[in-house]
């Protein structure tokens, strides 16, 4: 093969690679964590693109909410989030057969290793605000992501903020 063969062939490649539909995460959407789409996905998205949601999880999703955002470098609940947790809370008692992953998550600023350490203790803060509300530790496992799943991209506050955050993703058939 010759060499401008090979860079046709490639650049034609990517032409059609930028094709793709752009609606896939919701109409006029190309947010992949679903926050202003109309699809109420939200994380579960990462998974892949067709996940069909039960008539519970799109409750949780968009009645109870599936997510608290923290302050800078914190990784206290504020009344808010504690108003959500309390109603996750009363939704998992309503749904014994769901058990969820906590995701902890962080902006873009410091270090890998802080950000990671930071979406842990959000993931785990909201760990222990379920638990103490009664819901059985087997059912809430956590996992971190640091900043390497951010929602927004772009170095200013309101980007910041929405990837300052926990979110809670139901797992069906697992309690």
């Amino acid at each position: 093969m010759t060499h401008p063969f090979k860079a046709l062939l490639i650049v034609s490649a990517l032409a059609l690679a930028s094709c793709a539909n752009t609606d896939r995460y919701g109409p006029g959407s190309g947010d992949p964590d679903g926050l202003d789409d109309t699809n109420g996905l939200g994380e579960s998205e990462f998974i892949g693109d067709a996940v069909a949601l039960s008539e519970e999880e799109a409750e949780f999703i968009n009645a109870v909410g599936d997510r608290v955002l923290f302050d800078v470098d914190q990784s206290t609940l504020d009344s808010t989030a504690r108003q959500i947790l309390t109603s996750q809370a009363d939704w998992l008692f309503r749904n014994a057969g769901y058990s969820v992953v906590i995701q902890g998550h962080a902006d873009e600023r410091g270090t890998q290793e802080y950000n990671l350490a930071l979406g842990a203790r959000r993931a785990s803060a909201v760990q222990q605000f379920l638990i103490a509300q009664g819901i059985a530790p087997k059912r809430l496992d956590i996992v971190t992501y640091g900043k390497e799943r951010p929602i927004e991209i772009c170095s200013a506050e309101s980007c910041y903020s929405r990837n300052r955050r926990a979110v809670t993703v139901l797992l069906a058939g697992t309690s």
